[in-house]
């Protein structure tokens, strides 16, 4: 990635700004609570009563918030922040050796695209529960299921054990993070879980390297995450930023040591019926440092329907999205990170009711004229 391609140049308005505006404000919840011996998430005490107010404030005003003491040894995480790094500065010929592809869809991956500019960035994507049942297509009429195995390098030879470790961890805390939201909405804590039985979560390790034009290029350009919810381990160099709800700029989020960066994706916003919002956000390089950073994507199983909660919605809140496939919703982005699209990829606002009611109307009077 020495000279900076026009594929990873950002149109002038998605441009980065240098000047960085520091968040103030973004949640940091300490969770600390949870782990104390005496805690019954489902019959809370005012302690965790106050943690559910932090988290549904956090959810609502910012789609985004950090936790600290949060249950995952650092060590697990120290020892994956290596593999990483020993990982990505192998030559790039050992590295595609796990190269992913349309048919092996984790591993290495150097060319990835967001909104159909290219990210400036190197990842290297594993699989949960392995094998991983997704659908073999994105045709709603294609009813067959593969599976998919992960792809593990030779190098480093702990690599496979050290992230499968770490994910087992990550993933008591999004269980315990989705408790605290369920709750937080009026629900019984245990609401979401059944939702990830066959779960199609996947790890991330991503490295940034330094960009000879940060005012051109992203790391990842701007996005919102297409899932339940978002774990992010981010290194002390930064970059991450956020477009904050309240006035529309985007601000960086500080690097807190040991924190875990938690996001709302777009399956709480369907499930919430719109309580609370996925943020857009996306990642910052500059020409210096590299940037290393590990997000958990906390994905549900293929053949979950999302749809608004009916516990959330009446004749006065009524359902604002029709239900729609998650695998076949997974399967369609996922085919754009190997070729550059024409139209943009699927979204949520694409299943929201209003955007249907819409449509018939201009169809229907196209037609009367």
């Amino acid at each position: 990635m020495g000279e900076v391609d026009e594929a990873f140049v950002q149109a002038l308005e998605h441009r980065p700004k240098l000047s960085v505006t520091e968040a103030e404000g973004i949640p940091l919840i300490d969770l600390s609570a949870l782990s104390a011996a005496n805690t019954n998430i489902k019959n809370p005490d005012s302690t965790i009563r106050d943690l559910v107010v932090d988290i549904g404030n956090a959810c609502k005003n910012w789609g985004f918030f950090q936790v600290i003491n949060h249950g995952v040894p650092s060590d697990k995480r120290r020892s994956l922040e290596n593999m990483a790094r020993k990982f990505f500065e192998q030559p790039l010929e050992e590295k595609r050796k796990v190269r992913r592809d349309e048919k092996k869809v984790v591993g290495y991956y150097d060319t990835e695209h967001t909104k159909n500019v290219r990210d400036w960035k190197e990842v290297f994507d594993f699989v949960v529960k392995s094998p991983c049942l997704m659908p073999a297509s994105s045709d709603p009429e294609d009813k067959e299921i593969a599976e998919t195995y992960n792809q593990w390098p030779d190098y480093p030879p702990e690599f496979r054990e050290v992230c499968e470790e770490y994910a087992k961890e990550v993933e008591k805390l999004a269980y315990k993070l989705m408790e605290l939201i369920a709750l937080s909405l009026g629900l019984p804590p245990d609401s979401f879980n059944g939702f990830f039985k066959d779960q199609t979560t996947f790890v991330r390790l991503n490295h940034y390297p330094p960009c000879p034009a940060p005012h051109l290029a992203l790391g990842v350009g701007r996005h919102k995450d297409a899932g339940a919810l978002t774990v992010l381990a981010q290194d002390d160099v930064g970059g991450l930023e956020v477009k904050r709800k309240s006035d529309g700029e985007w601000v960086r989020v500080k690097p807190t040591p040991d924190a875990y960066i938690i996001n709302v994706g777009d399956i709480i916003q369907v499930w919430s019926n719109d309580a609370y919002e996925s943020v857009e956000h996306r990642v910052m390089v500059n020409s210096e440092k590299e940037r290393f950073s590990i997000p958990f994507f906390f994905f549900p199983s293929h053949y979950t329907m999302v749809k608004p909660l009916d516990e959330l919605t009446n004749e006065q809140n009524p359902a604002k999205y029709r239900a729609y496939s998650w695998g076949k919703f997974l399967t369609t982005r996922k085919g754009s990170n190997f070729k550059k699209l024409d139209v943009e990829n699927v979204q949520i606002y694409h299943f929201r009711v209003q955007e249907l009611a819409d449509k018939l109307e201009r169809a229907l009077s196209i037609n009367s004229k």
